[in-house]
């Protein structure tokens, strides 16, 4: 990935976790030095042991819903990545309260400890939930629909903080609205698991996937090497009109889940034969989904130089491989 950022000290939040710790360790290879704040509710240490032999690397131990944990971990940073979040509409909608005091409180904090700090730039995980009921396709950043989940209604708050604090106090800000995201590190593991890494290890396992509804549900799914790239590129950015503002983070693409049940079935066959055989089972719609995901790329592109290089298709290759070799 050719982009110039070298010798900054950058704050990763959520920096345990799984586009956290990606984060973390493209910045350490292009030689920055890297703090992570992580509480490890959903973060974990397995994904940042090899980063703390490198001296770059600080880990601290800290809640962003504790603002002098932020103080802490802003001291002396130029950039922040904030990614720390409860992400899983699912977990939003059976818990409001802690969705809300860790989305919403805790992004407050950050935005308060950076600009407090003379941080230069603040760079955050916003969500492709964000855009709700709107059935305009593809997904353009200024045109968004009502929220459709707790979970959705924080991260648009975050968007408002964001620009309230960039025309108040002058902190530069830009937020990146992920479209589900997938690769390396992700977890398989729980109740709000993604639906990559779950279906991946049942799979593997022998088992047959419940897709929620008749799979005709479809989404603009991107590899973690597309989301890193534009996080990156967020930090460099010199045009003006590209701060202040967001941005969608995806391939521009969209498949149904059938379809991606169907890549994960013929990428895990080669390396067993038996997982083409595996039987799909349907279950009922899931509460607060979107029916359709699809990202213009364009503003991105424009402002950012974004460029992403992973379709569905060569991230699955590499994230099944990954999960062969490491599940």
């Amino acid at each position: 990935m050719d982009i110039n950022l070298s010798g900054k000290k950058i704050l990763v939040t959520g920096g345990a976790g799984f586009i956290g710790s990606n984060l973390c360790e493209e910045l350490l290879r292009k030689n920055n030095q890297v703090v992570c704040l992580d509480n490890f509710a959903t973060g974990k240490l397995e994904n940042v042991e090899l980063l703390k032999k490198d001296s770059n690397f600080k880990l601290i131990k800290g809640d962003i819903r504790n603002l002098e944990d932020c103080e802490k971990a802003v001291e002396g940073v130029d950039y922040v990545l904030h990614q720390a979040a409860l992400g899983s509409v699912p977990r939003s909608i059976k818990d409001p309260v802690t969705s809300n005091d860790v989305n919403i409180g805790g992004f407050l904090n950050m935005l308060v400890a950076s600009r407090d700090a003379g941080v230069k730039r603040f760079v955050y995980a916003a969500s492709s939930s964000t855009y709700g009921d709107s059935e305009s396709m593809p997904k353009v950043e200024d045109v968004i629909g009502k929220p459709l989940s707790p979970y959705a209604i924080t991260k648009y708050v975050n968007e408002l903080y964001a620009d309230i604090f960039s025309s108040t106090y002058g902190l530069e800000t830009i937020g990146l609205r992920y479209f589900n995201v997938f690769g390396r590190k992700q977890d398989p593991n729980g109740a709000y698991a993604a639906v990559i890494p779950k279906f991946v290890s049942q799979l593997m396992a022998g088992e047959s996937p419940v897709i929620n509804g008749d799979g005709t549900y479809s989404r603009d799914f991107t590899y973690i090497d597309n989301v890193i790239q534009a996080n990156l590129l967020s930090l460099v950015a010199s045009k003006k009109e590209a701060v202040k503002t967001v941005y969608n983070v995806a391939f521009g693409d969209r498949n149904t889940l059938n379809d991606l049940v169907g890549y994960l079935k013929e990428y895990l066959s080669e390396f067993n034969e038996s997982i083409a055989k595996i039987e799909i089972k349907h279950g009922p719609n899931r509460a607060g989904d979107i029916p359709h995901s699809h990202a213009s790329i364009e503003k991105a592109k424009d402002l950012l130089n974004y460029n992403p290089q992973f379709s569905l298709q060569k991230g699955l290759r590499e994230a099944v491989k990954w999960y062969w070799e490491n599940l």
